[in-house]
């Protein structure tokens, strides 16, 4: 099997700042182009501006590098973390094709380049490049698997006679999962919603070229499919199910897993039971990921990421007014005053799947765990492996949320598995602790 490549949505905008850092040739004009450009679109078409030279592109364009490799392009003011609390912009450089085209009355950019050269960023975009080798390998697997997984359903959808469909709305419930069926110009975009992908911005040392190199066309399979494998900042103590973060589908290597060589003392481990799921987020389990060893954290957590503290438990709290206005914001519905948050289902992480919002105007059922979070907080809380404590003092009502861990929590737990490449577990045995029943396998 070839190497496969892969075209990744990069950023959106009316304008687009961009430089060709080297000699490129443009797919409209076949003409040499090289230096500061601004890619502008103007009644669903694009127009490339330098200086004052105009050059009309059409819905798309595609600038190739002329010699090779050697070329690279950087795009400025790039929006990263995107509804997440560290967003910022900032300038990235890329190596590979950038081509331009038009999505919704806007310029979308994206960056085509061979898989293998895509993982070289996003395992130092994920993660720190100074990680460990063991957790460097584990991540080219799981990142190379996704990726080709996501690219074998896309293929799926594209030939499927019905819609896929990730939202559901009743009266009195809401579901919806946030995946990546959304992008079918690209195969990918290079944010959180896929996989933090930043060029080589984030630039990759000597320590990640040779985990992928070792783990080159490695995946993890399961039977002749390859793994959509999960991964996401900190379990909190429990792995979660597949088809309670995202569709109803059943994936046999995406199971609960206890983040641990055995199980913790003095807790049932049932969290889809309430009671066993508040002393557990209330209590402090031991777990790979329950860590403060602040160099372990420094391998996996970039520098915005490690103004993160608080991931294997947190707390927020709201008054009740900034709750309901909060939620109001957030879902555009009113439900007037809050009275109430009432888990109704939880995973097997204790993560909540079905959560009741009441108010004195209206009632409503809302999940899946994405939408719990983006729901209650003005980007997103950590997790949604949380219980709800009222408080009612003179001063009025107070929701105070008690939280576990970061992330969805299916499949990867990066920093447990940054702790145990730091105690001398091999990236095999970190892949099979988390990702159960699947084997590994060179394909290309």
């Amino acid at each position: 099997m070839k190497t496969p490549e892969i075209s990744v949505g990069i950023v959106s905008g009316s304008d687009l700042a961009f430089t060709l850092n080297g000699i490129f040739t443009d797919s409209v004009s076949g003409g040499i182009q090289t230096g500061r450009r601004t890619a502008r679109v103007s009644n669903g078409r694009i127009t490339v501006i330098n200086g004052d030279q105009v050059t009309e592109a059409g819905e798309e364009v595609t600038f190739t590098p002329a010699d090779g490799n050697g070329a690279g392009f950087t795009l400025h003011a790039v929006t990263i973390g995107v509804d997440f609390h560290w967003q910022r912009d900032e300038d990235q450089s890329f190596t590979g094709k950038l081509k331009f085209l038009v999505e919704n009355g806007k310029i979308t950019a994206v960056n085509i380049l061979s898989v293998e050269d895509y993982l070289l960023s996003v395992i130092s975009s994920e993660m720190s490049a100074t990680s460990s080798a063991e957790l460097l390998k584990a991540h080219a697997v799981i990142s190379r698997s996704w990726l080709l997984a996501q690219m074998d359903k896309t293929a799926r959808l594209k030939g499927g006679a019905e819609k896929y469909t990730t939202s559901f709305m009743t009266e009195k419930e809401l579901t919806k999962w946030y995946d990546r069926e959304d992008h079918s110009n690209f195969d990918v975009c290079a944010d959180d919603h896929c996989q933090r992908y930043q060029g080589i911005t984030r630039a990759s040392t000597p320590e990640v070229e040779q985990a992928i190199n070792e783990t080159y066309g490695m995946v993890l399979m399961y039977g002749d499919a390859v793994c959509d494998a999960r991964f996401y900042k900190c379990c909190g103590g429990i792995t979660e199910l597949f088809e309670n973060v995202w569709e109803p589908v059943s994936h046999p290597y995406l199971q609960m897993v206890i983040d641990n060589d055995r199980a913790p003392s003095g807790f049932e481990t049932d969290l889809a039971r309430e009671e066993n799921a508040v002393r557990w987020i209330k209590g402090n389990p031991p777990a790979f990921c329950n860590t403060n060893d602040r160099e372990v954290l420094s391998q996996v957590l970039n520098n915005y990421d490690q103004e993160t503290t608080d991931f294997y438990r947190w707390k927020v709290i709201y008054t009740q007014q900034e709750l309901s206005d909060l939620v109001r914001s957030r879902t555009g519905i009113d439900f007037g005053t809050i009275t109430d948050l009432e888990p109704l289902t939880r995973g097997v992480s204790g993560r909540i799947i079905r959560l009741k919002i009441k108010g004195d105007k209206k009632e409503l059922i809302i999940g899946k765990e994405l939408e719990i979070r983006k729901s209650l907080s003005k980007s997103h809380l950590y997790s949604s492996a949380f219980c709800v404590e009222k408080s009612v003092d003179a001063t009025g009502v107070r929701f105070i949320l008690h939280g576990a861990g970061w992330g969805h929590g299916a499949g990867l737990c990066q920093i447990g598995a940054a702790v145990m490449g730091a105690t001398g577990y091999s990236y095999e045995q970190i892949l099979i602790h988390y990702f159960k029943n699947a084997n590994l396998k060179k394909i290309y």
